[in-house]
């Protein structure tokens, strides 16, 4: 039976309200909720978050100076990985083995033809594809297909070969490469395609089109978690808005302050214990 966190889901507030919003500590949330989880689920908390390890290793191989300190890993202790790669996750490891000696039969599976950066990435929503956190398999679906529409339609914006900066496969992905329509003909399969090609819209608007991807994000977060309550995936889906609360606060410090009060908003209704009373009832 998945361990229940009742304590935990009903400190969310109060480790919200622990940081000082305007300098919004997601590292502190972070690493203070994982010393209450099991194993298992500190376990699913970490392959959520290697997104932000590869974004760092990408980063760092082609001598970036951006470093998201929402990953595992400090800087210091993932460049003493990058050393010693055994050290990473195996599907990352065997990636990066595998383009640092190009001749190693070893690593056969692995498609060098393409960008290193996209080889990661695919490895990582592979890997969300087949864990056995429910949330971690929806939600890795729902952020690869949302990246990739993103992607596709800058690509088709500046004249570039759409299928070049799709990650993955599956029928989004079909359909995102071949299609010519303003949608991608993916109005009737993706609930959210009218929300992304709205967001898309604000062409002369970066700050604005972000922030309605991001609040795309957020409503998918909590509808991926509509009869959870005090699970595994109650937590992640709060940590998905812990994330975006932390990156607006960089980004737009006023659109930030909007996501935090959000985010207390949301904790500070008692439906959700109401409502997973009545479920065991």
């Amino acid at each position: 039976m998945a361990k229940q966190y009742y304590t935990l889901v009903a400190g969310l507030r109060e480790y919200t309200l622990g940081v000082d919003h305007k300098n919004f500590d997601a590292r502190a949330i972070i690493d203070d909720i994982r010393e209450q989880l099991s194993d298992t689920d500190a376990g699913y908390l970490e392959l959520f978050y290697n997104y932000y390890d590869i974004e760092n290793i990408v980063n760092m191989k082609a001598g970036r100076g951006q470093f998201s300190e929402l990953g595992n890993f400090t800087r210091e202790e993932l460049e003493d990985k990058m050393k010693e790669v055994a050290k990473l996750p195996r599907y990352i490891s065997d990636i990066l083995l595998a383009y640092a000696d190009p001749d190693n039969a070893d690593f056969e599976d692995i498609d060098r033809e393409k960008a290193f950066e996209k080889c990661l990435f695919e490895a990582y929503y592979k890997k969300l594809s087949t864990s056995k956190c429910r949330f971690l398999r929806s939600w890795g679906e729902f952020d690869r297909n949302l990246r990739n529409l993103s992607a596709a339609f800058t690509a088709r914006k500046l004249g570039r070969p759409v299928a070049e900066v799709l990650v993955g496969e599956g029928y989004v992905v079909d359909a995102i490469s071949r299609s010519s329509a303003a949608d991608f003909g993916l109005k009737g399969e993706l609930e959210y395609m009218n929300q992304v090609v709205a967001a898309i819209s604000e062409e002369g608007n970066l700050l604005e089109k972000e922030n309605k991807i991001d609040h795309i994000r957020w409503e998918t977060a909590d509808e991926l978690t509509t009869f959870d309550y005090f699970n595994i995936n109650t937590i992640l889906a709060y940590l998905v808005k812990v994330n975006i609360v932390y990156r607006w606060m960089s980004l737009d410090p006023k659109a930030g302050r909007e996501m935090f009060e959000k985010l207390l908003t949301s904790l500070s209704s008692t439906g959700m214990i109401e409502e997973a009373e009545k479920q065991q009832a």
